[in-house]
């Protein structure tokens, strides 16, 4: 299976359980779909960071308060910030198959997640291209709602990169994005190659997430 393949699957919930054939046809066909529709669009800004200590950081007076975000952020002094969507057209997709066929719709979700995560790993690699000619190194892309990053600061991110005008990305009252195939990240920008391991589920608390990354 391929790595797209491979995390529709962990998004399904599979863990280490086999596949059957048939869900990985469904699969097959739901990446397809959203080929189709799926509008890929990404807006993002750099700005200055200060970590002020273990668990305080400042990025352009956004003040934040955590520990995990803390330690990621070590020894940067500037920050990318994102916001990224594959549009409102995949939501759409996803009603129109949970009128008539739920089972689809679940598959679709996961792999409507898995694509999403592709495009910013590859996104992430011409990013670092561009900042190692600088004399930058990158830090492991990290989310509010990771650890202690509290996912309120989502709304934070959306207004520093207006990301509503620019790429049709907003905010519901609970905090959830729409389009909901979409995220908000950040980035620590470095001066000193350090080699991290720890990104996603990694550096998340939930041991006992379903969707974990083994």
């Amino acid at each position: 299976m391929d790595k797209r393949t491979l995390e529709a699957v962990r998004y399904l919930g599979y863990g280490k359980h086999a596949v059957d054939d048939q869900t990985l046809a469904l699969i097959r066909d739901s990446f397809e779909d959203l080929e189709w529709v799926a509008k890929r669009r990404i807006v993002y800004r750099i700005f200055e960071l200060k970590v002020s200590d273990e668990e305080h950081l400042n990025i352009e007076g956004l003040e934040i308060t955590s520990r995990n975000l803390a330690k990621n952020m070590k020894g940067c002094t500037q920050v990318v910030m994102l916001g990224a969507t594959l549009g409102v057209e995949v939501d759409m997709l996803m009603k129109r198959y949970s009128l008539t066929e739920m089972s689809r719709t679940v598959v679709l979700q996961a792999c409507a997640a898995a694509m999403l995560e592709e495009y910013l790993n590859n996104w992430q690699k011409s990013l670092k291209e561009e900042m190692t000619s600088q004399g930058y190194f990158l830090r492991p892309r990290f989310s509010p709602g990771y650890g202690d990053f509290s996912i309120l600061h989502q709304k934070d991110i959306l207004g520093m990169l207006d990301c509503a005008k620019k790429i049709g990305l907003t905010m519901t009252e609970s905090s959830m994005l729409t389009p909901t195939k979409s995220v908000t990240a950040v980035i620590g920008l470095g001066r000193e190659e350090v080699h991290c391991h720890e990104e996603g589920c990694e550096s998340c608390s939930k041991k006992d997430c379903i969707y974990r990354r083994n």
